[in-house]
């Protein structure tokens, strides 16, 4: 599957975001758990049902998901090593529709960012991790997909100490959605 996501055609086609969201959650989770079997999260899912299809370059959303996913395990992974005995890792994903949007919601509860980070998370080449660990997508190339290739938003919350949230828009009509800008 890994190997698929990195060929993408741009083609768009109906696609499941529940299904999508939920095969790159395990795909992450899996691939953490592969390093460090000693880790162990909760994943808490909450996917709408009934979603209805996204028009979507598939493999390019599941992209932007694993990296989005790998961040967020990150996260917690590194609050785990500060934290007491009683803090428990959790990362959490849900999709819901939302005017003309499908919402997916990437929530983490690990080591949060402050708001100068915040404010340059999605620029191209800002890294909050130390050298030689940032080797994902990239938040910056995250957000052009979902913006520029898919006329979304991908946006984050954080609190310093706390978690992050990290939020996508899909519009549920592309070619609405172009006419409208």
């Amino acid at each position: 599957m890994l190997e698929h996501s990195r060929q993408s055609t741009g083609e768009r086609q109906p696609t499941d975001l529940n299904v999508l969201c939920e095969e790159y959650l395990r795909l992450a989770y899996q691939g953490l758990r592969a390093n460090d079997k000693t880790f162990n999260a909760i994943l808490d899912t909450d996917f709408t049902a009934g979603l209805p299809l996204v028009e979507a370059a598939g493999a390019d959303v599941g992209r932007v998901l694993l990296n989005l996913f790998g961040n967020t395990f990150y996260a917690v992974q590194q609050r785990q090593q500060t934290a007491g005995a009683g803090y428990q890792p959790t990362v959490g994903v849900s999709t819901k529709q939302r005017d003309g949007y499908v919402e997916i919601r990437v929530t983490d509860n690990g080591t949060g960012m402050p708001a100068e980070v915040q404010a340059k998370i999605l620029q191209p080449f800002f890294t909050t991790k130390p050298s030689g660990e940032g080797t994902g997508l990239g938040l910056s190339l995250s957000h052009d997909i979902i913006a520029q290739g898919h006329g979304g938003t991908l946006s984050v919350e954080s609190q310093k100490g706390q978690g992050t949230t990290f939020s996508i828009a899909l519009p549920l009509n592309m070619a609405v959605h172009q006419q409208a800008t």
